[in-house]
């Protein structure tokens, strides 16, 4: 695994958990660093989310990452305790209390044991290092009812000839629901970016990534995705300020780095509904023919939401009727007479009508599949869009009725 340059990583178990798993992720960039973020949409938003959406864009040093405490609802405390973290973390590792981002996971409406949060940072500041195995460490640290680590790595090269490296860890298996807006993603990378630049990457990224995911439609009151760039690799022109510290990028590669970082991120994303609690099947969902590819989304999201459509996958029911009804409750512009659709590659409707098909074969293709993709053509418009969720099984029922939130 090739990582970006100037970062290190940690992940300790400081015993926030009762399970005694890892749980405090440390990342630390050099100076001169910059971070963006896009955070849930929810309402009722958690402490740590409050606090980073303050401070990104903008300079930042340090991430902090703690797993079986949301900090969500905890009123005034938890702010205090999600700032007293970061002023933590500043004293370990020689930066400015704002220069931290805080992010939480993990059981609604506790707080913050700070003292194992104390001596967490303390244990992790100790163990930073740069190396693959400390990222992996860090990457274990942030899950929660994960059924394993969920992270991504690549080199892209740029326009201009230079090699940039990114990589990137996620976690989450319930609680998802896009929105971001219990899902958390950081991405690093080394290439030179302004605060304004990698916002803007970042955004684009999510919007085809991490909101185009579902488990079961429920948006988290911690949701947050980070970009921290070490501005390593690149030879753009400094800016000034505060909240544009970093360069500024020229046109070609910044839209080099935003499809290598959306495709990444896809990567990444796809991992969670794959990891969705008692999940058999990842659904891909995948819409043309709409006004628009804000319309084709909506329509692949409510497909996506729909318990009959999950429960059609989970069961190898090549039920296209739960589908196509779907799209049509969707409240977006449709052609009905005009729709198609194939399930796992076999056409099953067609001009606004059914088709003759096997269904034994196509339950069967099902079946056996780990990803199961349906391609649906609503009208004759150039929108289009993808979405990723998982079924639903007895397993997720059974789970999230025991599972304290």
């Amino acid at each position: 695994m090739q990582l970006p340059s100037g970062f290190r990583f940690a992940g300790v178990t400081c015993g926030i958990k009762k399970s005694g798993k890892p749980d405090l992720t440390l990342v630390v960039a050099d100076p001169g660093s910059v971070a963006a973020g896009v955070y849930t949409q929810n309402q009722v938003v958690a402490a740590p989310v409050v606090l980073s959406r303050s401070r990104t864009p903008g300079a930042i040093r340090a991430v902090v990452v703690n797993s079986g405490n949301a900090n969500a609802c905890t009123g005034q405390r938890g702010m205090e305790d999600a700032e007293q973290t970061t002023r933590w973390v500043a004293e370990a590792v020689g930066c400015e209390p704002s220069e931290v981002l805080v992010m939480s996971t993990g059981v609604i409406g506790h707080h913050l044991p700070m003292e194992r949060i104390s001596a967490g940072v303390a244990q992790a500041s100790g163990e930073l290092a740069s190396d693959p195995d400390a990222f992996l460490r860090a990457a274990d640290a942030i899950l929660t009812t994960d059924q394993g680590r969920k992270i991504a790595a690549r080199q892209s090269t740029l326009p201009g000839g230079e090699t940039i490296s990114l990589a990137g860890m996620a976690k989450g298996a319930g609680m998802i629901g896009p929105n971001m807006a219990t899902m958390l993603g950081l991405v690093v990378t080394d290439l030179t970016l302004s605060a304004e630049d990698a916002q803007a990457a970042l955004s684009h990224a999510a919007d085809r990534s991490f909101n185009r995911i579902s488990v079961e439609g429920h948006t988290s009151t911690n949701d947050t995705l980070v970009l921290l760039s070490s501005n390593r690799v690149g030879t753009a022109a400094q800016t000034k300020g505060a909240q544009t510290k970093g360069a500024q990028t020229d046109g070609d590669t910044l839209a080099a780095f935003t499809a290598a970082l959306t495709e990444m991120c896809i990567e990444l994303a796809k991992k969670i509904p794959a990891d969705g609690e008692g999940a058999t099947h990842v659904i891909e969902i995948a819409v043309r023919g709409a006004q628009t590819d804000a319309s084709a989304a909506k329509i692949a999201k409510t497909i996506a939401e729909s318990a009959l459509v999950k429960t059609a996958i989970t069961g190898g029911d090549p039920n296209w009727g739960r589908i196509v009804s779907a799209a049509g409750y969707a409240g977006e512009p449709i052609e009905p007479a005009a729709m198609a659709l194939a399930i796992q590659g076999t056409q099953v409707y067609r001009d606004g009508a059914p088709v003759a098909f096997d269904a034994a074969a196509a339950s069967a293709a099902i079946r056996s599949a780990s990803e199961v993709r349906l391609e649906l053509i609503v009208g004759r418009g150039a929108g289009e869009a993808t979405f990723w969720t998982s079924d639903l099984t007895v397993d997720y029922v059974r789970f999230n009725s025991e599972y304290t939130t």
